[in-house]
């Protein structure tokens, strides 16, 4: 995520800055592990009941437009190699505190959603293990005891989310093997990758449906522009590293969507919660079946729990950059003495998503949208609204602060991806208009604690 206030991100230095020591094979899995996150595990169901058995096509199209987009950071940080990402190349190109504070926001409410959405997952794999707790304890439960864990420590959670990254890969290593030996036995119908079940919907609004849910699982490409001060070589590492890791996650994506394709029939993939986990039902490996059942559940936990994780992280450090800069109260710049962690900022990010949960479980549904994919949704839009305005940004900073070392991206794929990110934006908010309330009731958040700094700062100075 990015960190607010660009306008004063140093300029990474032997003496004052960030010190650069991550290399380009280093940014390369860094890349990967950010965008090859737990999305698949929670919405590839969801993907599916859109598309039909050609759902592949939809991870395709999705990582396609994200790595565009991708190169578009990749040129913005070879121009700007700082650790604010999107809020800085919005800041450089419109000049716009208002815009800046917007994107920072959007940012912050993206990972509220995110880590939402998420949860509901978690509890999806919960119940197939444990079904007795009730849906909404076991998400806020979920929540609180990785609240607990950042606020144990920075250190403790990065080395736990290192370790989950590892267990992540090696279940969607599960589903392949799966599929392959699927295929090794003669048992698959590929005619299925090609079988569209649109429900009467024209199969290009299907794909483009099934694009914008599965862009939830290409998001986290954004958080590598943020360590752009601490790389080695930024202008030759970037441009590599980080559409090359977009590119291989979301080969991996495309071919764990045609092995549960070809494992599983899709009406199974799109009636369950926990989509992949009826992949290791089917029982084509000679292992036990329950043994494989639960855990490949507890693979599944564990990945979610590492992108939630990351999410964690994440939320309160933006609110203790936004405070240090006054644009929210200052008590979210408190650390704890003990623990060295932001702990206001952390119970409130905590609060924040449980109040999603909640809402998200006693409120009515609409049009069958349920809480899983609807904070999906909101999340996707925040997300595509920051990375249409990246590319503009690009676009529009064309011809400054470059040298002969600034990659320089495709304008014709940029102004492809634009269109891209714009279309599923559209389609995301008229298939679901009720996310706009969402998105604005997590704007309003932040707008509330802007006015309250406001105030305050005020009765300060007086």
């Amino acid at each position: 995520m990015a960190h607010p206030s660009p306008a004063t991100a140093p300029e990474a230095d032997d003496e004052t800055g960030l010190r650069r020591s991550i290399t380009g094979p280093q940014l390369f899995f860094y890349t990967l592990g950010d965008v090859l996150g737990s999305g698949i595990y929670v919405l590839i169901g969801l993907v599916a009941a859109a598309v039909g058995g050609a759902f592949w096509i939809a991870f395709a199209v999705g990582v396609s437009i994200a790595a565009i987009t991708g190169t578009a950071y990749a040129e913005l940080v070879t121009k700007y190699p700082q650790a604010a990402g999107a809020a800085l190349y919005v800041n450089k190109a419109f000049g716009s505190r208002a815009l800046t504070f917007l994107v920072t926001v959007s940012f912050l409410s993206a990972s509220f959603a995110a880590a939402g959405s998420l949860a509901g997952g978690f509890a999806s794999y919960f119940s197939t293990v444990w079904a007795s707790p009730p849906t909404l304890a076991v998400t806020i439960g979920f929540v609180v005891v990785l609240t607990v864990v950042n606020f144990v420590g920075i250190t403790e959670s990065v080395v736990l989310t290192m370790t989950m990254a590892v267990v992540e890969i090696v279940g969607l290593v599960i589903v392949l093997v799966i599929g392959i030996w699927v295929v090794a036995a003669g048992d698959a119908d590929f005619g299925v990758l090609t079988d569209f079940d649109t429900g009467g919907t024209n199969w290009a609004l299907a794909i483009l449906a099934g694009v914008a849910l599965s862009f939830f699982a290409m998001t986290g490409f954004e958080n590598t522009a943020n360590v752009a001060e601490e790389t080695i070589d930024p202008h030759r590492s970037f441009p590599r590293s980080l559409v090359g890791g977009m590119v291989t996650a979301g080969v991996i994506y495309v071919l764990v969507s045609m092995a549960a394709a070809l494992t599983v029939p899709t009406e199974d993939l799109a009636g369950s919660d926990a989509a992949l986990l009826e992949v290791v039902k089917a029982g084509v490996l000679p292992i036990s079946t329950p043994f494989m059942t639960t855990l490949f559940a507890f693979i599944a936990m564990i990945a979610i729990t590492n992108t939630t994780l990351v999410a964690v992280v994440t939320q309160p450090r933006i609110l203790y950059g936004m405070a240090n800069e006054d644009v929210v109260p200052g008590v979210f710049a408190r650390i704890h003495a003990g623990r060295r962690s932001p702990w206001v900022g952390l119970l409130f990010s905590a609060v924040v998503v449980c109040l999603l949960l909640v809402v998200g479980t006693y409120a009515p549904e609409v049009e069958g949208t349920n809480l899983v994919e609807r904070l999906a949704l909101v999340t996707v839009v925040f997300l595509l609204f920051i990375y249409s305005l990246v590319i503009v940004a690009c676009l529009k900073l064309r011809g400054r602060d470059e040298s002969e070392r600034t990659f320089r991206a495709s304008t014709p794929l940029l102004v492809l991806g634009l269109v891209g990110n714009v279309a599923i934006l559209a389609w995301s908010v008229d298939d679901d208009p009720t996310s706009l309330l969402w998105c604005a009731g997590l704007l309003a958040v932040g707008v509330v604690l802007y006015l309250a700094e406001r105030l305050t700062g005020s009765r300060k100075e007086a």
